[in-house]
């Protein structure tokens, strides 16, 4: 008996990370005990604080039920309060925030709200495959915008202009960005706006980066008439060190809200009320934690420079974001080359850029998220055996 998947799967690979992680885990059951700095998942514990509320909130025998699609009234409410405390953007907590479980399902709702067969999108090349993996599952086409090093990894709008644009329906950015950890300012975002705006294309941005090892985080919804045109998606994956708590939100105007809700309500039952309630901790933290989180990631990001030398890599010290990302030198012939000598010879697993799109083949990413132990141990290493 042969059941064929979905058309919609037909050209949707399995993520890279996971066949990777496989591969690498068969290495490691041969004994080869491979360092992993290819994942940006976070080895940093939450506050103590937001451990205590879920632990507290867990004990209880009422907190166990089904949760309201929209998630609790306090979250939604810290939410806001977070909003407008570091990006000076006022939200109505009750119509025009969305918490998510973890903000990587909301790339799936949003495209699976909007888009159809015949649609385009607009997606970063290079950039975080799951924008073309969710784009492809609704039968719409991905149409990929290239970044450049020459152009700090920002948009170029005028190159846009001049494509054709009459089935583009909507357009995915990042920033900080992901892979490059380039970094965008209001007057950027203000021609993302613009630009939404005279194509009729709606603007999804995704921002989780924006407070690591950055001191002035930006939203896109902080440029006036932001609403109408765009939505921003946000997590407490990095920047509150919460990866596996999966718990992200959508920013948009009250119609999107509700539109992307009729999506939601039919794909989950709401999120643990304990972990709402730790995030609304977590949102509430003051300044002092993202300043040690950033201190801790600071002194890595040295080890990872240290490593971006060993292998002749050329990167800006500037970029921001939980990762570094270099240049591979020329006598490799991309990234997967010199990402799989790294990983066969000295047992240590670095991100080829090539996963990011063609844009990025020639580039190597390399995550903070180890300890300045691992990463000294990964120097020695590639010392040794490159």
């Amino acid at each position: 008996m042969e059941i064929q998947v979905a058309k919609r799967l037909q050209h949707t690979e399995e993520y890279y990370f996971s066949k990777k992680l496989r591969e690498i885990d068969e290495m490691n059951k041969a004994g080869a005990e491979v360092i992993n700095l290819g994942i940006g998942s976070p080895d940093l514990p939450p506050h103590p604080e937001v451990v205590k509320v879920l632990s507290e909130q867990a004990a209880l025998s009422n907190t166990h039920g089904y949760q309201n699609y929209k998630g609790a009234p306090a979250l939604r409410q810290s939410m806001a309060d977070w909003y407008a405390r570091y990006y000076a953007v006022n939200l109505d907590a009750n119509t025009e925030i969305l918490p998510l479980i973890g903000s990587k399902e909301g790339i799936v709702h949003i495209c699976m709200t909007y888009l159809q067969e015949g649609d385009e999108v607009l997606i970063p090349n290079p950039g975080y495959p799951a924008y073309t993996s969710a784009v492809r599952i609704t039968g719409a086409t991905p149409v990929p915008y290239t970044l450049t090093q020459e152009s700090n990894w920002l948009v170029d709008f005028e190159a846009l202009d001049q494509s054709d644009l009459s089935k583009v329906k909507m357009m995915w950015i990042n920033y900080p960005h992901m892979p490059t950890g380039a970094l965008a300012n209001k007057e950027f975002f203000e021609k993302v706006i613009a630009f939404g705006k005279k194509h009729n294309i709606l603007i999804c941005h995704d921002n989780p980066y924006s407070f690591i090892l950055n001191d002035s985080p930006e939203s896109i919804m902080a440029v006036e008439g932001a609403k109408e045109v765009a939505i921003e998606l946000n997590s407490l994956s990095k920047s509150s060190n919460m990866a596996g708590w999966r718990v992200g939100m959508l920013v948009a105007n009250e119609t999107r809200i509700g539109e992307i809700l009729r999506f939601k309500s039919n794909m989950d039952s709401g999120m643990f009320l304990p972990l709402q309630l730790a995030a609304a901790k977590a949102l509430s933290l003051d300044k002092s934690w993202y300043t040690q989180l950033n201190e801790a990631y600071t002194e890595r990001r040295k080890k990872v420079f240290e490593i971006m030398d060993l292998l002749n890599c050329q990167y800006d010290l500037n970029q921001v974001g939980l990762f570094v990302w270099a240049k591979v030198p020329s006598n490799y012939k991309d990234s997967y080359e010199l990402s799989d000598k790294i990983l066969y010879d000295a047992k240590v697993f670095i991100t080829p850029g090539g996963i990011f799109g063609s844009a990025g083949e020639q580039f190597i990413r390399i995550s903070l998220c180890a300890n300045k132990d691992t990463l000294e141990k990964a120097i020695i290493r590639i010392k040794e055996n490159i």
